[in-house]
């Protein structure tokens, strides 16, 4: 561009040029006000005062920042760099008077504050939370409360356009969503990187499509509901703005209040109002409760402080009210019973436009919009702690002005004061709205109770619980003692006790008929504003008293609210323990957060509860230090989501229990990763009864020599392990980072090779393990002397040592002997539980022990090796009346003739089925014999199992509160079942490591088979280590048939199924 001599030229960016003679440079803002710096660029006419002058103009609004040619001009046509940097100064200066106060609540209005001062960082995520745009904004935040995603990425607001770690891509535009009062508009005043804005509709619509400016950084606030509004390809980053976390509540009223006690007793108030505390998380409403409780607690004038939302909104109004007062009438007046009737009148003039426009779903206003409500525009200003007037520019030719109230929850507040007068002063109109006419009855009469209930109504009716707020609000109010402090604005009624019970009565009946959980956490508030604590102490009684009594839905949602509300951190939250559903238990997950151990174990979770868990791992100032999932179904993918809620600074789980959860190699690969983490701080892993295979223990072996690994106890019982793990293990052992000190491989098809391997390890001196558990893993006298070697090494550090469900014999009590009887031995539990051990072998570890005066042995175990009589006997009280039992209890056969037995509770009546009397809770052996053509059932089950009616579920093994083998005489075969699953199993030899076990010794006597088929059934239940296995047993042989691994909660009774012309005996065993 080259003009002319004399010439002009326009444009509105200038870039690379020269300028070779005088210009005169114009500059126009959006004001068409037009700035010159008329002095040519080459006269001695002081230029620093042209650039001060484009400085003042700079920061006179939100004008465009200083051209960057005007600044190249000064570095190279007069190079004078001293001369720059007093400009940058100035400029910076401006920018920094300009925008260093904030006006909290109301924009330009009220005292400013200074940002740095009052300023407190928001939480920031990317991505949202489902459900955000659709939902009431406060049960966002209740929401929010409750859940902080494993997904949720925290980002600094000057972070806003920096890419993620892992991220490679140019991020110009971010789209942040967040409800009103949320800090917004804040976030982008603290942005350090201040770039030019418009609120042109044109202009901004192009910025967007990156057809204006294609290289400048967009930044777009928003509230939800807007959100969709931007087609999702013009936005690069989505972020949502959650508010205030926990510790940040605590720093805003820190910030707030010089006077440090006021701020202390401020917040410690706040936090004993799970209500009020909730709300804090919006910035807004902190700003409320610090207006009221700075004006109440300052004063000390001896009134009640605030424990309820609408007390609080109560007295923001009639604190609003006075300012008005001192403002506009110039009146020191205090007392809020003194309102004039201008005042009255404009409030209801608000509360009509706020509950008219809050039904249509409306939360910004126009002129025609008050006008309608019969409002001044000048009288809506006057009340600008309530209402404020914002300026949108909805075009270059005009402004038009549109309005809010300060929050959507005062806009709620002041409706419910509106729709609480209409029913006070006998509004037709309104009335209408909320009590359809019935015959013979008047609406002006409608008792109050009868209006409470039609508002109830129609606020349930709402899928976004838009009115959710709204109606705690007109419930509250309608309390005698809020009616008080409001009198001056209500028309007087009379005393409303009675329509209060009868409303509260409604209340709870519809809380029983089970509403979503947001409607029956809010008719729960309701029930405080009203201040009925009768549901709360319901569920406190509960706890205390270990009642049995099946939980609905809703009462979970009651009880999860209750100890969430509490200051109380429990113990242990064992979800077992509660009787209830599984929409139930979803309902109870959040109590994760208040308590130090969660026992969750068979919980059916889905992707959202799961969720839930996770955001109990990493709430700020989580108390969750232990956590077990066992049998929980999560699976690989679960875990990945598991892996990074561990890896975050919150998350200070100790211990973590998936047992049985369908993991395989993959979440090994997932585990390593976070196992190597410097913010690991896991100590207990339990990964039993997975199929991780000896390729994931080789990967898990690679994160336990890691210098951050601190696990120091690892279950991989049942994982499908052989002798190559055992190797793998090793090397971890032998590391000097290995902080190992109990390893758990039962039931792992180990065998005598695999062992003498580990003993390698246990020899090593930088091997730190104490406990080591090999039950059921296929050993014999072939690994006992290398175990005994182990024992006697001075480097071992062996306390101790479970050996049981393996065929030891006698003789591998000799060869262990030899590690028991050296003074090196630390031995101090040793359990040898069904080892086939006679007496031969207990004397020679007695003598092994006798001579080793320094022996620290404290416990050993030889259970089960000498059964004798089992014990059981058959409990006449639950036979069905067709099975007859012997003189001795140990004998029932079916008979086509029933018996006389008299009527009992625990009595099967339609199943022919008998239990025994004595219950099991620990470890225990038996075996039945059982004769005839059809078959029989033998197996476990809990008390609580129905006894009554033709149900296939009242069957041994066709529920969940019992396990059973099924022997059929005609197909002869056998079926595991338990609950819905079934296996057919064969009698044949398994892969089990105790699959053939010859019967010499105590067990030694004839055993008949009959048709093929073996009749005698032997059992061993180990309750702690959550195992039930069935065997055969023929010929001098135990065979394994089948396993179930679970975790009993509960004692278990023996039970029996007869079929048709078939016995049963409990055997003696000698």
């Amino acid at each position: 561009m080259s003009p002319q001599t004399g010439g002009s030229a326009v444009a509105p960016q200038v870039s690379q040029s020269t300028v070779g003679g005088s210009v005169n440079t114009n500059i126009y803002n959006y004001y068409n006000c037009v700035t010159a710096a008329s002095a040519p660029v080459d006269t001695g006419n002081s230029l620093a005062l042209q650039w001060r002058m484009l400085v003042l103009w700079a920061g006179k609004g939100p004008g465009p920042t200083l051209n960057p040619v005007l600044t190249e001009i000064v570095k190279r046509q007069l190079g004078n760099r001293v001369l720059l940097k007093t400009v940058q100064k100035e400029h910076k200066s401006t920018l920094e008077q300009t925008f260093k106060n904030i006006f909290e609540g109301i924009a330009k209005q009220g005292n400013p504050t200074l940002l740095n001062r009052i300023y407190t960082e928001l939480y920031i995520t990317e991505g949202e939370r489902e459900g955000v745009n659709d939902e009431h904004e406060v049960w966002q935040i209740e929401s929010a409360y409750r859940t902080h995603s494993s997904l949720d990425t925290p980002i600094n607001c000057n972070d806003i356009f920096k890419c993620l770690p892992g991220q490679e891509r140019t991020i110009r535009t971010v789209l942040t969503k967040g409800i009103a009062g949320i800090g917004k508009t804040v976030s982008v005043q603290k942005l350090s990187n201040v770039k030019k804005a418009t609120s042109v509709d044109v202009l901004l619509t192009n910025l967007i499509k990156r057809i204006l400016l294609p290289s400048a950084l967009l930044w777009i606030t928003t509230r939800p509901a807007a959100a969709s509004q931007i087609p999702p390809e013009y936005v690069d980053q989505v972020t949502e703005i959650r508010g205030f976390n926990d510790p940040q509540k605590e720093e805003y009223f820190h910030k707030r209040f010089s006077d440090e006690d006021l701020a202390n007793r401020i917040i410690s108030h706040i936090q004993s109002s799970r209500s009020l505390y909730i709300m804090c998380h919006i910035p807004v409403f902190c700003w409320i409760s610090a207006t009221v409780l700075e004006e109440m607690l300052g004063n000390d004038g001896g009134e009640e402080i605030p424990t309820t939302l609408t007390q609080m909104y109560t007295h923001f109004l009639l604190i609003q009210t006075n300012i008005k007062k001192k403002k506009y009438n110039f009146s020191n007046e205090t007392n809020t019973n003194n309102i004039s009737q201008s005042d009255r009148d404009i409030i209801m003039k608000l509360g009509e436009l706020a509950f008219y426009q809050l039904e249509k779903g409306n939360v910004i206003f126009y002129e025609e919009d008050l006008r309608e409500c019969g409002i001044d525009v000048s009288e809506a200003s006057l009340y600008s702690g309530v209402c404020t007037q914002i300026f949108k520019k909805e075009s270059v030719m005009y402004q038009k002005k549109v309005y809010c109230f300060v929050h959507l929850s005062i806009q709620e507040y002041i409706a419910a004061l509106y729709v609480f007068q209409t029913h006070a002063s006998k509004n037709m109109d309104s009335l209408t709205l909320f009590a359809k006419k019935r015959s013979g009855v008047i609406l002006d009469t409608l008792p109050l109770s009868n209006f409470h209930k039609g508002v109830v109504d129609k606020a349930l009716k709402s899928k976004n619980g838009h009115l959710d707020l709204f109606l705690r609000f007109f419930l509250g109010v309608s309390l005698d003692s809020n009616k008080s402090l409001l009198q001056g604005f209500l028309t007087p009624t009379e005393s409303s006790s009675e329509s209060i019970k009868k409303t509260i009565k409604y209340i709870k009946g519809l809380r029983r008929k089970g509403p979503s959980p947001e409607r029956c956490i809010n008719l729960l508030h309701c029930l405080l504003e009203l201040n009925d604590n009768s549901l709360v102490e319901e569920v406190q009684n509960y706890l205390q008293s270990s009642s049995e009594k099946k939980l609905s839905p809703a009462q979970c949602t009651s009880l999860a609210y209750v100890l969430l509300m509490s200051k109380k951190v429990l113990d242990v939250f064992d979800m077992k323990k509660y009787n209830t559903s599984e929409e139930g238990c979803i309902r109870l997950l959040p109590v994760i957060k208040c308590c130090r151990k969660a026992l969750l174990t068979g919980c059916k979770l889905t992707a959202s509860s799961f969720e839930t868990v996770l955001s109990g791992l990493q709430a700020p100032m989580s108390h969750l230090r232990e956590l077990d999932l066992s049998y929980c179904d999560l699976g690989d993918s679960a875990v990945r989501l598991l892996c990074d809620a561990l890896k975050s600074p919150n998350c200070k789980i100790h211990k973590l229990g998936l047992g049985a959860c369908r993991l395989t190699k993959e979440s090994c690969e997932v585990l390593v990763s976070t196992i190597q983490s410097v913010n690991f701080l896991l100590k207990d892993l339990q990964l039993l009864y997975n199929d991780l295979g000896d390729s994931g223990v080789k990967l898990l072996s690679v994160g336990l020599m890691s210098q951050h690994c601190k696990l120091q106890m690892l279950g991989l019982s049942g994982c499908k392990l052989t002798e190559e793990s055992c190797g793998s293990l090793v090397s971890a052992l032998q590391s000097v980072n290995s902080q190992l000190t109990e390893l758990d491989l039962s039931y792992n098809h180990l065998g005598d090779s695999g062992v003498k391997e580990l003993c390698t390890g246990l020899m090593s001196p930088h091997c730190k393990l104490q406990t080591l558990r090999l039950c059921g893993t296929g050993l014999t006298e072939g690994c006992c002397e290398s175990l005994a070697s182990a024992l006697k090494c001075p480097q071992s550090g062996l306390t101790d040592l479970e050996l049981s469900d393996n065929d030891l014999l006698d003789h591998s009590m000799t060869l262990l002997s030899a590690g028991l009887e050296d003074s090196c031995c630390k031995l101090q539990k040793l359990g040898l539980s069904l080892c086939r051990v006679t007496g031969r072998g207990c004397s020679s570890l007695a003598s092994a022990l006798g001579s080793n005066p320094r022996s620290q042995l404290r416990e050993l175990d030889l259970s089960y090796n000498h059964p004798g009589d089992s014990g059981l006997t058959l409990d006449p009280n639950t036979a069905h009346r067709k099975l007859t039992l012997s003189e001795d209890n140990r004998t029932v056969t079916w008979r086509r003739e029933e018996k006389p037995y008299p009527a009992h509770p625990e009595r099967f009546d339609t199943k022919f089925q008998v239990l025994c009397r004595e219950a099991q809770r620990g470890r225990a052996y038996w075996e039945v014999q059982w004769t005839g053509g059809f078959g029989a059932a033998v197996g476990v089950t809990y008390k609580g199992i129905s006894r009554k009616g033709g149900a296939v579920d009242i069957l041994l093994g066709r529920n969940d509160k019992s396990w059973s083998l099924e022997c059929s005489g005609t197909s002869k075969s056998y079926t595991a079942r338990h609950g819905d699953s079934s296996t057919s199993v064969s009698p044949t030899p398994s892969l089990s490591p105790i699959a053939h076990l010859s019967l010499d010794g105590p067990f030694q006597r004839v055993r008949v088979c009959l048709g093929g088929l073996p009749r005698t059934i032997a059992v061993y239940l180990d309750v702690p280590a959550g195992t039930l296995s069935f065997y055969t047993v023929s010929f001098d042989e135990l065979t394994l048939l089948h396993r179930f691994t679970s975790t009993f909660t509960e004692p278990l009774y023996p039970g029996f199924r007869v079929d048709l012309d078939s016995s049963l005996s409990l055997c003696q065993l000698e």
